[in-house]
């Protein structure tokens, strides 16, 4: 294979791009016109509440602590699941495993017992604080687990609301150390993957409309090998997704998304999308293969774009549980989990989450890339 050629592929690819003011509309500037209009008029998550997975540090001997635990699991949206330390379990909150941690105090029965023998008399409670961190990359359940525990604690203390008088205190620790992000912020690392995503049909559009031009069967009376063919136009769409992201960062960074992480996160961030891109690069070429006219290479494409985006970017995180199970068996299911992880729970790119979410990714774009070109070479028509 011989450099030259793969870069007067990647090269034809630039200067058709430049040339077609619809394909710059969509791949560079309709990114940016989506993110400023979400920004205004978002309004926040909704759709049906499904079951978080909360870590519990108990450090509580007496029976008070798990009744409140039966509690929490009775209400139908917490899981809790316990944890023997606080280290582990705040380092699978970084992760996302578990939306929230929460720190049972040794002295948590006694202060139960000493408000129920004199419920009245405030000054013989033994008063203590509950600890909960939130995970701060799920706007719901930011909003959903502070209070169905303060309801969890008003029942064990036998009242029907949390009163002001009480012996428990909810320390919600992650809000205290960290500003509260908006729903803008919540969104960011999905609109990423939003973006990417629309490559596959710049794709499929691309090799049809060569086709029919007849610019294939130009490139097949050149020297060029079909490997050579095939790796300059990948690298040509792996190019455009970097300069998406690109537009993508500085147009939410503009809009007040600037995350506290440092060059290797990022540089990890726009690894994984550029690897995502992949996936793309593949489905387009199974719409190719499948379409006759760009038009119908449009609705083919919308075949492999839509699952992804409303399973795998920030449209499903109001959608059922079910659809959130759905969702993992796209791949920007997981790019968007990553990104999430690393801009908004500040988990480190070496931790396992992580690492999995990338190889999930890897595999699943040289999965589909594969297939695409297979599919491309032996159906594809000229």
């Amino acid at each position: 294979m011989r450099i030259q050629r793969v870069l007067a592929i990647v090269k034809k690819e630039a200067k058709k791009t430049v040339r077609d003011p619809a394909v710059l509309f969509m791949v560079f500037l309709f990114p940016v016109v989506f993110i400023l209009a979400f920004s205004t008029f978002f309004g926040g998550a909704g759709g049906e509440q499904p079951v978080y997975e909360v870590g519990v540090v108990n450090m509580d001997d007496g029976n008070s602590s798990q009744t409140l635990l039966t509690l929490l699991s009775k209400t139908g949206l917490l899981n809790p699941k316990l944890y023997g330390d606080n280290k582990t379990a705040q380092d699978d909150l970084s992760q996302g495993k578990v939306k929230a941690v929460i720190i049972i105090p040794s002295d948590f029965s006694l202060s139960l017992a000493s408000y129920n023998a004199a419920p009245g008399e405030p000054g013989r409670w033994v008063n203590t604080t509950i600890a909960l961190y939130l995970d701060k990359g799920s706007l719901v359940a930011i909003q959903a687990v502070s209070p169905i525990l303060q309801q969890a604690l008003a029942t064990v203390a036998g009242r029907e609301s949390q009163a002001p008088l009480s012996p428990f205190r909810v320390e919600v620790a992650s809000l205290v150390e960290v500003k509260t992000l908006s729903a803008f912020e919540f969104m960011a690392p999905g609109m990423f993957t939003f973006a990417s995503i629309y490559i596959l049909m710049m794709v499929a559009q691309a090799f049809i409309q060569d086709r029919e031009n007849g610019m294939l069967k130009r490139i097949r009376t050149t020297p060029i090998t079909p490997v050579e063919f095939m790796t300059g136009q990948v690298f040509s769409y792996m190019l455009m997704a970097l300069v998406q992201a690109a537009l993508v960062f500085a147009t939410i960074y503009l809009l007040g998304f600037r995350p506290n992480v440092g060059l290797a996160t990022y540089l990890f961030a726009f690894t994984i999308l550029m690897v995502f891109s992949l996936s793309n690069v593949g489905f387009g070429l199974i719409a190719a293969t499948l379409a006759k006219s760009p038009g119908a290479a449009t609705g083919f494409s919308f075949l492999f774009l839509l699952p992804q985006l409303f399973l795998g970017t920030f449209v499903g995180m109001s959608f059922s549980q079910t659809a959130q199970i759905a969702g993992k068996f796209v791949p920007s299911f997981y790019v968007t989990n990553a990104l999430s992880s690393l801009f908004l729970r500040g988990a480190s790119i070496l931790s396992p989450a992580i690492l999995l979410d990338l190889a999930v990714v890897c595999v699943f774009s040289g999965a589909v890339l594969t297939i695409g070109i297979f599919l491309y070479a032996k159906y594809f028509r000229i």
